[in-house]
C-alpha cells in the first residue's frame, strides 16, 4: 500500500509542487541528486571517478511535448561534449529514459525517440564514451527493446536495463545475453500489476538470480545493479564460477546510497559505477527511490541527521 501511494504521489502536481517548495527536502535531495546544474553533476562525477564509474541521467521523463524532447536531446550533447573535454568520458557514460525523448508522444512517438536517442548515441561516440537506455513501466518495455535492437545495429555498445521484478525478464535476458550486449540488472521501481510482475521481495529476489545466472554465463556485460549485499555476493560467486574477471562486469548503485559499500567494493580491485541523477526534474526520480521498498522511507529520513 505504502508502495503504491509513493509511486502515485510521483505522478501529482500537487505533492510536487509542496515537495519542491519545502526548504527541508533540499539537503536530502542533494545528498541523492548531484546538483540541478550541469556544473555542479560535473563537480561530482569528478570526484567520483577518482575511485569508480559514473552513468549520468539528466532528469526527466514522461514528455509529450516534442519541443521539450529535442532540449533533453540537447541538454545530453552538452553533457557529452562536456565529458570529453574535461577527459571525464573513458569513466563516466550517460542514461537516457526514452519518455523524455518522445517515446510518449501520440504521433509516431517510438520513431521520435529512436532518432533522438540516435543523436545521444552519435554524441556519445564522438565523445568517447556509451549509453544506457533506462527501463520504465512494463507498457514500454516491448517498445523499449525494439528501439534499442535498431540502436545496436549502428551503436553496438548501446547498453539497456532489465528488471527482475517482471515475470518476462528471465526470457528478455537470454535474448540480450549474446556478445557485445551491456545489460543492467535491477530489481524494478513502478508499481507493477500481479499479472505481469512479482510483488513479494523473496520471489523478486529469486527472479534476480535467476536472470543474473543467464547474463552471467552469457557473452555480454552484465551490470549489477543492487544495493543488497546477499545479491552482491552471489553475483561475485557466478562470476567466479564463469571464469569471469573483474574487467567482465560491474556493480551499479545509486549516487547517495550506500557510499561505504560503494567504497569498499572499488577498494578492492572491483568495478563499480555510480548511477548519478542531475537536474531540475528530480521530483519523480525521489520518490520511485522511496517507493522501491519501505525500509528506503526510514533511510531517507536518517539523513536528516547522517550526512556521510
Amino acid at each position: 500500500m505504502l508502495r503504491s501511494a509513493l509511486i502515485a504521489a510521483s505522478r501529482s502536481a500537487s505533492f510536487r509542487g509542496i515537495a519542491e517548495r519545502a526548504p527541508v527536502m533540499r539537503p536530502i535531495v542533494d545528498r541523492f541528486v548531484a546538483g540541478d546544474e550541469l556544473g555542479q553533476a560535473i563537480e561530482t562525477v569528478r570526484r567520483l571517478t577518482a575511485d569508480r564509474l559514473v552513468s549520468l541521467d539528466h532528469l526527466g521523463e514522461d514528455t509529450t511535448d516534442r519541443a521539450q524532447a529535442e532540449r533533453t536531446v540537447d541538454a545530453y550533447r552538452v553533457l557529452l561534449r562536456t565529458l570529453g573535454e574535461e577527459g571525464l568520458a573513458e569513466r563516466a557514460e550517460v542514461s537516457v529514459k526514452l519518455s523524455a525523448l518522445g517515446q510518449a508522444l501520440p504521433v509516431d512517438g517510438d520513431k521520435i525517440a529512436l532518432e533522438h536517442t540516435r543523436q545521444i548515441c552519435a554524441a556519445a561516440a564522438a565523445a568517447g564514451t556509451t549509453v544506457t537506455v533506462d527501463m520504465e513501466d512494463h507498457t514500454t518495455t516491448d517498445s523499449t527493446l525494439s528501439i534499442v535492437r535498431d540502436l545496436r545495429v549502428d551503436f553496438p555498445s548501446t547498453g539497456t536495463v532489465l528488471q527482475a521484478y517482471l515475470k518476462r525478464t528471465e526470457a528478455d535476458c537470454r535474448e540480450f545475453a549474446g556478445p557485445g550486449s551491456r545489460i543492467r540488472l535491477c530489481k524494478g521501481a513502478y508499481d507493477e500489476p500481479a499479472s505481469v510482475a512479482y510483488r513479494e521481495k523473496s520471489e523478486v529476489d529469486a527472479s534476480y538470480v535467476r536472470c543474473l545466472k543467464v547474463l552471467m554465463a552469457g557473452e555480454g556485460y552484465p551490470m549489477v545493479a543492487t544495493h543488497d549485499p546477499r545479491l552482491v555476493d552471489i553475483a561475485e560467486w557466478l562470476a567466479m564460477q564463469h571464469d569471469r574477471s573483474a574487467e567482465e562486469f560491474e556493480f551499479q548503485m545509486l549516487y547517495g546510497v550506500r557510499p561505504e559499500a560503494q567504497r569498499e567494493l572499488a577498494g578492492r580491485g572491483m568495478r563499480l559505477r555510480a548511477y548519478v541523477p542531475y537536474g531540475t526534474e528530480w521530483y519523480p526520480y525521489f520518490m520511485r527511490r522511496l517507493a522501491e521498498r519501505p525500509a528506503n522511507v526510514a533511510f531517507f529520513l536518517r539523513s536528516f541527521t547522517s550526512r556521510g
